[in-house]
This record gives structure tokens, sequence and C-alpha cells, in this order.
């Protein structure tokens, strides 16, 4: 697998963790040749590869697809305060090396996608988490994040003692607030004592919040003195700031997107992950890729839902399977949830 970190640039990415990551995407040293099992690419969201959430899970479907289906994956990292040309450019650079499909890992690649895939109408561009851009060769692949955070929130509900419960989102957008409206209103149908401190991390057009663990761990450390002892982060790499400041309080983190007990790069605070609200993206970009290969590409709106497991609640940490009756509630609100007896919002 090529990860580039610079334009017509070969190279191997730095550290995960990284927040200066130089990609503008572009070719690599595979660009003039391609394996019998065809190509496929990820432009990655805010924050890259190593955020322990929502760009891992794209490259865990990556990494599946070229075992599985023995294709050649490129990834290309985003630039820190890049604007929609250096995404146009990027997604340009992978289509004409070849790559197809070609996967934009987040909503920010709405507009560029928009751009290019008519450019190349013989490529299928995959677009996460938003269906605000269409076309013949592009795949929309979306998932009912609120229905997830549904039951993070009856979770939440079921396990404080102090009545207060936080939820941390990454930046104000409608995707992040379809996290919180979700999450306050299973909190909500479950105790309706229970008080839930939001707060977003930063405004649009800074899309920093999805960044930045500084600004999670701050955050979440001024809801944890506010008597918070569950807090809940859609926040991208910010979230692991969330995470750690929760962890050292003695307090519940829930986790987002991947199942964060199981990530390494948190493994020192896997014990304080109550749990994670899961988005099958690995599957999402697994299923573009092989759709591609098969000759059958997706196209339009591809959605994932609680009745799919496209998304859901994660329950790799022994003390939540533990707690029966947390468990057992979430288990009803899910059927309830997917026998449409319960309408999730999806904005608060």
């Amino acid at each position: 697998m090529r990860r580039i970190t610079r334009i017509a640039t070969v190279g191997i990415a730095s550290a995960a963790l990284a927040l200066s990551a130089t990609a503008c995407g572009g070719k690599s040293s595979s660009d003039s040749s391609s394996d019998n099992g065809g190509k496929a690419a990820l432009a990655y969201d805010i924050g890259g590869r190593g955020d322990q959430s929502f760009n891992d899970a794209a490259y865990a479907g990556l990494v599946k697809a070229e075992k599985d289906l023995k294709i050649k994956g490129t990834e290309a990292e985003p630039t820190e305060g890049e604007g929609d040309p250096d995404k146009v450019q990027r997604l340009t650079s992978l289509a004409r090396a070849g790559n197809n499909p070609v996967i934009g890992v987040g909503f920010a690649y709405a507009p560029a996608i928009a751009q290019v895939a008519p450019k190349f109408p013989d490529t299928t561009f995959g677009l996460i988490d938003d269906t605000s851009k269409t076309g013949k060769n592009i795949a929309n692949l979306v998932f009912n994040e609120e229905q997830g955070s549904y039951l993070a929130g009856v979770a939440a509900a079921k396990v404080t003692k102090t009545n207060t419960v936080g939820f941390i989102g990454g930046v104000e957008t409608p995707l992040i607030k379809k996290f919180e409206a979700g999450y306050v209103q299973g909190v909500k149908d479950t105790n309706k004592n229970v008080n839930v401190k939001v707060q977003y991390l930063t405004q649009p057009p800074d899309f920093g919040g999805f960044s930045k663990p500084d600004l999670g761990k701050a955050a979440a450390q001024g809801q944890l003195d506010a008597g918070a002892d569950v807090i809940y982060a859609a926040a991208g790499l910010a979230g692991s700031g969330a995470i750690e400041a929760t962890s050292k309080a003695g307090k519940w983190a829930i986790g987002v997107d991947s199942d964060q007990y199981n990530q390494k790069g948190l493994a020192a605070y896997k014990n304080s992950i109550l749990t994670s609200v899961t988005k099958d993206v690995s599957d999402a970009v697994f299923n573009v890729i092989k759709s591609v290969k098969d000759g059958k590409p997706q196209s339009g709106e591809v959605r994932y839902g609680l009745d799919k497991d496209g998304v859901g609640l994660a329950a790799s940490n022994p003390a939540y399977t533990k707690m029966t009756d947390v468990t057992a509630a979430v288990e009803k609100a899910k059927a309830a949830i997917i026998a449409g007896t319960i309408k999730v919002k999806t904005a608060p």
C-alpha cells in the first residue's frame, strides 16, 4: 500500500498521530502499472490516518480490500487548514493515477468530488457522510449515526451516578449534530432527570475541532469539573483527548466511529471506554471497492443503519457486558428503533 505525503512524490507517512501531515495527494511509484486486482485510493479527512476513529475505520476497509480482493491501495493525507482546491488537486491526481474507486473520507470532500467526478466518468468516487452532491459515478456512503448515538444515550443514562453526562462535538455541523440529537434523546428517554452538557470545539469554517486532542481534553475537563461522569465525544482525533481526560478522572468515556476500546493508540485508557458508537465505515469502503472490481459499481445513496448493523454500540469492554441492566436496556431500545416504534431525531 502506498501512502502519499506530497503531490507527485512517493513517501512513507510520518507518525500516525502527526497533525501536520503534508499530503495533497498525487502519484505513487505504482502509478505506471496496475495489479490485476486493480487500484483503489483513500483521501483522508482532517486528522488523517491514526485518529483512532473515523479515518482509521476507512483504512481498515482498504486493508481488507487489499487482502481479500488483491487490489493495490493508495492513501492520501490532508493538510492542516486546506481548502477545496487542495482536495480537487488530490482527487484529480488519484484518479489520473488509475485508482478506481477514489474515496473521499468525509463530507468535506463533497464540493471537490462534485467538481472532479464529471471529468473522470469511468471512475467511481465514493463520498462518505454526504448526500448533497450526486452523480452517476458517485456513491454516497452514509450512516444513521443518530441511531447508534441513541443507544449510547441509553447506556450513559443508565450508568451515570451524578445525573450529569456530556457530549463533545468536534465541529458544529449538521452531521455532528445528528450524533448530539440521538445521544440527548436516548438519555432523556431513559431518564429525563439526567442533565446533558453539550459543547462544540470549533465552528465552520474552522475544522480544527476534529484534529486537536488538546481541545477535546480541555472540553472534557470542563465537563468533568461540572459534574459529568460519562462523556461521549464525536470529534475525530480530538476525541482522544477527551478520552484521556475522562480516563484520568476515573469516569466513563464513550468512543465513536471505531471500537475505540480496541484501538492500540488508546490502550492506556481502554478500561475507561465503556462502549463506542460504531459506524461500519470499514465495510462501506470495502463494499464500494468490491462493487467496482465486480463490474457493478455502486452509485447513489448507500445507507447503513442499525437494521443492517451499519451502526451500533460496541460490547468489547467486559465491564460493559457485565452491566446486564444496561445491556438489556440498550437491546430493548435497538429493537424498538429497528421496529420503528422509536423515531430518532436527526437534529437537536
